[in-house]
């Protein structure tokens, strides 16, 4: 495991500290492009990344999108009005890339824009899509940087608005490096690419804060969630079918009513997973109820796993295998509790119940939780490992 840096308070803001890295970029990468979805970190993004694009002499700024279909319509409208920035070169992809779908066990994938779901597309395709590419695959966002970035062009900077505010995973990403270095990181799928991430720590007051304080254009989806009354930090313009965003599922139906009749045609489950997102149904959190009188947390767990298909099954037994691994390791050999988290692993078999209902596919997001909590506590109780 690598070495964690603890965060040290610097006396330039976060944002002269953002374009400081930008400048590290555009100075060091032949082919730059800004991945844009026109929610808040990506706007902040631009924004910084169109600055110093000034500054180096480096304009028209590549902006890539990736549209996902089912997004509000002030999305689409900020999409459009970016698109029109002289100093900016847009492209705009309507192409059906694999996302996750939460809502249903039995169609866990669903593909934006897909031909043969033409009939059932949620809005017309825009103006300026790009439909196809060469290299195009159905698979993930980094094979589709592989394919449009070659290594022929040079080193290639994607630019992405990540925070490590948001997760645990990203926060261990950056905080296991020093220096400028920490705020990119090797492309998956394109030996030649860097992720970077100039906003990494960002709190999620700047990056609300930026647009008004500099007058930068904004997506106004989020005016139609306050106005909703909804949370901010449940606000979210990316659709969300996801096993994390389908927390706020039940949002799009309450501010886009019109967008959600057609969104709940166009992916299995999703009118369900509205309603019953936040219960025991999808697995957000299971009560002493559930535990039949003479059964065990432990118990339960292998019954679950054994209700899965096979190859979920097969997959989820291992995850099991690793979070007990883990466990041994971080508690040098401690049984595993039964309900309530250990500090140190953050894990009991009460939470890898929970793991073991949803399956494979929502696994990865079960164990970060576990590892937040597992975090929140020792800094409750002062543990260091």
């Amino acid at each position: 495991m690598g070495r964690i840096h603890k965060q040290v308070r610097l006396e330039d803001s976060c944002y002269e500290l953002a374009l400081v890295r930008l400048r590290h970029v555009f100075e060091r990468f032949d082919q730059i492009a800004v991945s844009f979805s026109g929610g808040k970190d990506s706007t902040v993004c631009l924004n910084l990344a169109l600055q110093v694009a000034r500054e180096t002499g480096r304009l028209p700024l590549d902006v890539r999108t990736f549209d996902e279909e089912a997004i509000p319509p002030e999305t689409v409208e900020y999409l459009a009005r970016t698109a029109e920035k002289p100093d900016i070169a847009f492209t705009w992809y309507c192409v059906p890339i694999e996302h996750r779908n939460a809502c249903s066990p039995s169609e866990p994938h669903w593909y934006p824009w897909a031909p043969e779901d033409r009939a059932r597309w949620v809005r017309p395709l825009p103006a300026l899509a790009v439909t196809d590419y060469p290299g195009f695959t159905r698979k993930g966002i980094a094979d589709q940087m592989a394919a449009l970035f070659p290594p022929e062009k040079g080193s290639f900077a994607n630019i992405m608005g990540i925070r490590t505010q948001e997760s645990m995973s990203r926060y261990r990403a950056v905080a296991s490096k020093r220096g400028h270095q920490a705020f990119m990181t090797p492309g998956t799928a394109a030996p030649h690419s860097m992720n970077v991430y100039p906003i990494y720590d960002w709190a999620t007051e700047d990056v609300w804060r930026a647009p008004h304080q500099f007058g930068w254009d904004y997506n106004h989806a989020y005016d139609v969630m306050d106005a909703c009354g909804m949370p901010r930090h449940l606000q979210r313009c990316a659709p969300p079918f996801g096993e994390q965003p389908i927390r706020g599922l039940y949002t799009f139906k309450t501010c886009w009513p019109q967008l959600w009749a057609k969104m709940v045609d166009r992916v299995a489950g999703a009118a369900t997973a509205a309603r019953y997102a936040n219960t025991e149904l999808y697995a957000a959190s299971v009560s002493d109820e559930d535990l039949p009188h003479g059964a065990t947390w432990r118990g339960l767990t292998m019954s679950a796993l054994r209700k899965l298909d096979p190859s979920s099954q097969k997959e989820t037994a291992l995850a099991i295998e690793n979070c007990l691994r883990t466990h041994e390791l971080r508690t040098s050999g401690q049984p595993m509790p039964e309900d309530e988290p250990d500090p140190l692993s953050g894990f009991c078999w009460k939470t890898l119940y929970i793991a073991a209902k949803v399956g494979s596919n929502k696994f990865g997001r079960q164990q970060q939780k576990m590892h937040n909590r597992a975090l929140a506590e020792r800094r409750r109780r002062g543990i260091t490992k």
